[in-house]
C-alpha cells in the first residue's frame, strides 16, 4: 500500500513542525523500531506497512475530536498523525542485489510453506482426526500450534537482537522442519497434537524473523514519486533508499499470502484423499530445507546486532526480556483451553482435571495481568487496551480473530458431516473465502491510500463479519451449491477490510516512541483470539453435538452409532438410514449454534467499533 506524506491544504503555507528538519533520528532509533516492527503467522494476513510519527505537538485529540483539517473530514475522523521519515537503512553496508532476492526469495517461501500448511490443516482435519479416531480432538491440531507459535513471537524477538537474526533463522527452519516431518510420521493423536506444538514454534518464529529482516534490509519510509523507477538488477548497493520501497516488498508478500493460502486450501483435501494426508507434510520438507540453506549462505551473520551492540552485552539485552509475563500468559491460556476442550467433552465438568485447569487458568491470568503492571518492558502493556480508540481497535480486532478462525476450523466440518461432501470439495471451498480475504485486503490499502480515512475498512469489516456468520448460521441442507459459496464471501471481505485497517489505525492513534509496543500488543492480542476462537467453537461444537447426538439419534444401535460418529467424521458417510439421517441432524444442529455464538460475537465486535473516533491519513506530496 502506498505510503502518505503530510501536505498543507490548498494555498495554505506549510505547518511548521518543531525539530522536524533541524533534527533527524538516529540510526538506533530507527533500528530499534525497525527490529520491533509487525510480525505475521499462520492465518493471519502479512503486516501493513509502518509509519514514523510525527511529534507530539502536532497530535490531535482523537477523543474530542478537535483538528485543523477544516470540513475536509468526517466527524469521526481527526487531523493527519502521520508522516513518513527520510532516513537511512538500518543496515546499510548489505550484501549485494543478487543476495538481497536470495534472501527476501527465503522470506516469501517460508511464508508460502507455512501459509499452505495452515489452510492444508484447515481442510483435512476431519480426515486426519478420523484416521486416528479421534474427532472429538480434532480443536488441538490447530490450538497446539497457535498457541506454541503465540508463545515464540516475543521472545524470539528478543533473542534476535541480543544475538542476531541468522543463528534464529536457521533453528527455526530445522525445527520447523523436523516437526513437519514428525507430523508426517506420527503414529498416534497425542504424537500428532506434540508435533504440531513444535510446528508452530518453528512456523512462528520463521514468520515473525523474515518479517523483522524485511525491516531490516528494507527502509521504512516512502519515497517520493518523482525519484528514478527502482530497477532490481541495476549495479546499485542494496540500500539505495532511492529505490528500495517497503510497501513494494510488502505487496510481494500480499500475494505470495493469497496463493499459499489459496493452494493450502484447495489441495488439503484432494491431497489427503489421493496421496494420503502424511503426504501433505511430507511434500513440505524440500522446500523448508531450500529455505535453511538459502539462510545459512545468504544472510549476513551480524545482521541484527546492532542493538545488542548499543545496549550492553548480549545477557543484558536477553535479560530485558519479560519471561515471568510470557509464561503466565502461555500457562493461563494452555489451561483454559485445556479445560474447555475437556470439559463435557472427553470429560465430565466436575472432573478434577477440568477443574483443576480452570482454577490454574483463574489464578493464573490475574496474576499475569498483575506482573504487566510492574514488568520494565511488559509484553502486553496495559495501558495501550486501558483508553479509546487503540481499546476499541484492539479487542474488536481480537473478536474478528475469534470468528474468523471458528468459521474456517468449522466449515469444512459442516460441509463433510452435513452435506456429505468429500474432502476434496470441501477443501476446494475454502479457497473462495481465501481469495475474497486476499483480493479485499490489496484494495482496503489503495482505499486507504485514496481516501485517507481510517474507520472505514475497520467499522465496514465489523458489519461484513455480522453478516457473515449470520449467513452461516441461517444455512439449510436444501439449497443450491452456489448458496454455500455465496455464504463465506461476507466474512471473507470483512477479515480482508479489517485486518489491515486496524493495523494502521493503531499506529496513526500512536506516538512514534510507542510503535513498536503497540504492534506487538496488536499482534499478540490478535493471535489469542486465534487460538481462542478454535478452542471457543469447539467447545460448543462437541458439547452441542453430544446433546443433540442423544436427543436425535434413536434405535438400538444408538450407543455404537455415537461412539463411531464421535470418533470419525468419514464414519456419517457410511452409516445406514435412519441413523445417518439423525447424525446429520445433530452435527447440523452443534454447528449452527457456533454460527450463532459467532452472530453474537459479531454484534459485539460492531458496538465496539462504532464510537471510534480515528485520524486521517496525511496527503501524499506532489
Amino acid at each position: 500500500m502506498p505510503r502518505t506524506e503530510d501536505a498543507p491544504a490548498s494555498g495554505a503555507a506549510p505547518i511548521p513542525v518543531p525539530g522536524a528538519t533541524k533534527r533527524r533520528p538516529s540510526l538506533a532509533q530507527l533500528d530499534l523500531v525497525s527490529r520491533s516492527l509487525p510480525t505475521a503467522g499462520p492465518l493471519l494476513e502479512p503486516e501493513a506497512p509502518a509509519f514514523t510519527m510525527m511529534p507530539p505537538s502536532r497530535v490531535p485529540d482523537v477523543e474530542s475530536g478537535d483538528s485543523a483539517d477544516g470540513d475536509d473530514r468526517g466527524d469521526d475522523e481527526t487531523s493527519p498523525l502521520l508522516r513518513t521519515a527520510s532516513s537511512p537503512s538500518s543496515y546499510p553496508h548489505g550484501p549485494a542485489t543478487r543476495r538481497f532476492w536470495l534472501i527476501l526469495g527465503q522470506v516469501l517461501l517460508t511464508h508460502f510453506v507455512a501459509c499452505f500448511d495452515s489452510t492444508v490443516m484447515a481442510s483435512s482435519h476431519p480426515v486426519i482426526t478420523s484416521d486416528f479416531g479421534a474427532a472429538h480432538s480434532a480443536s488441538w491440531l490447530s490450538t497446539a500450534f497457535l498457541l506454541t507459535s503465540t508463545a515464540a513471537q516475543p521472545p524470539l524477538g528478543r533473542l534476535s537482537d541480543a544475538l542476531g537474526r541468522k543463528p534464529l533463522v536457521v533453528g527455526c527452519l530445522v525445527v520447523f522442519a523436523g516437526a513437519t516431518v514428525w507430523c508426517a510420521l506420527a503414529g498416534s493423536i497425542e504424537s500428532f497434537i506434540l508435533a504440531r506444538a513444535a510446528c508452530g514454534v518453528g512456523a512462528g518464529g520463521s514468520m515473525t524473523l523474515g518479517a523483522i529482516i524485511l525491516s531490516d534490509l528494507l527502509p521504512i519510509e516512502c519515497v517520493p514519486l518523482s525519484l528514478p523507477p527502482f530497477r532490481p538488477f541495476a549495479d546499485r548497493g542494496l540500500f539505495d533508499v532511492r529505490h528500495r520501497q517497503r510497501p513494494t516488498y510488502q505487496s510481494y508478500v500480499n500475494v505470495v499470502y493469497g496463493i499459499g493460502s489459496a493452494l493450502g486450501a484447495a489441495l488439503g483435501g484432494a491431497m489427503a484423499e489421493a496421496l494420503g494426508w502424511r503426504w501433505e507434510f511430507g511434500i513440505q520438507v524440500p522446500v523448508l530445507l531450500l529455505c535453511l540453506v538459502v539462510s545459512q549462505l545468504c544472510i549476513p551473520s551480524d545482521l541484527g546486532l546492532q542493538a545488542a551492540s548499543a545496549s550492553g552485552t548480549v545477557w543484558e539485552a536477553f535479560a530485558e526480556f519479560d519471561f515471568m509475563g510470557s509464561v503466565l500468559l502461555t500457562v493461563s491460556v494452555t489451561f483454559f483451553i485445556l479445560g474447555l476442550n475437556l470439559g463435557g467433552n472427553v470429560l465430565p465438568w466436575s472432573h478434577p482435571f477440568v477443574i483443576a485447569s480452570l482454577c490454574i487458568f483463574t489464578l493464573g491470568f490475574p496474576a499475569f495481568l498483575w506482573v504487566e503492571t510492574t514488568a520494565a518492558k511488559p509484553i502486553m502493556p496495559l495501558r495501550i487496551v486501558q483508553a479509546a480508540p487503540r481499546a476499541n481497535l484492539i479487542f474488536s480486532n481480537v473478536l474478528a480473530a475469534v470468528m474468523s478462525n471458528a468459521i474456517i476450523f468449522n466449515i469444512p466440518l459442516y460441509f463433510q458431516a452435513v452435506l456429505l461432501s468429500s474432502a476434496t470439495d470441501s477443501g476446494l471451498r475454502l479457497v473462495v473465502p481465501t481469495v475474497v480475504a486476499s483480493f479485499t485486503g490489496a484494495m482496503t490499502g489503495f482505499g486507504i491510500s485514496r481516501t485517507r480515512r481510517l474507520k472505514w475498512p475497520v467499522f465496514g469489516g465489523t458489519i461484513f463479519y455480522f453478516i457473515g456468520t449470520t449467513s452461516l448460521a441461517l444455512l439449510r441442507r436444501d439449497l443450491p451449491q452456489a448458496v454455500y459459496l455465496l455464504a463465506l464471501v461476507p466474512f471473507a471481505i470483512g477479515q480482508g477490510a479489517q485486518f489491515p485497517g486496524t493495523f494502521l489505525a493503531v499506529l496513526a492513534t500512536s506516538e512514534q516512541s510507542e510503535q513498536a509496543v503497540v504492534t506487538s500488543t496488536l499482534v499478540l492480542w490478535r493471535s489469542l483470539g486465534m487460538v481462542l476462537g478454535v478452542a471457543a467453537s469447539s467447545l460448543v461444537v462437541q458439547n452441542g453435538l453430544l446433546h443433540y447426538l442423544n436427543l436425535f439419534v434413536e434405535g438400538d444401535q444408538k450407543d455404537d452409532v455415537i461412539r463411531r460418529v464421535r470418533g470419525s467424521v468419514e464414519a456419517v458417510a457410511g452409516l445406514q438410514q435412519p441413523y445417518q439421517e439423525q447424525v446429520v441432524m445433530s452435527y447440523e444442529a452443534a454447528l449452527r449454534l457456533t454460527f450463532i455464538s459467532c452472530a453474537v460475537v459479531g454484534v459485539i465486535s460492531v458496538f465496539i467499533a462504532a464510537p471510534m473516533k480515528l485520524p486521517r491519513l496525511p496527503a501524499r506530496k506532489k
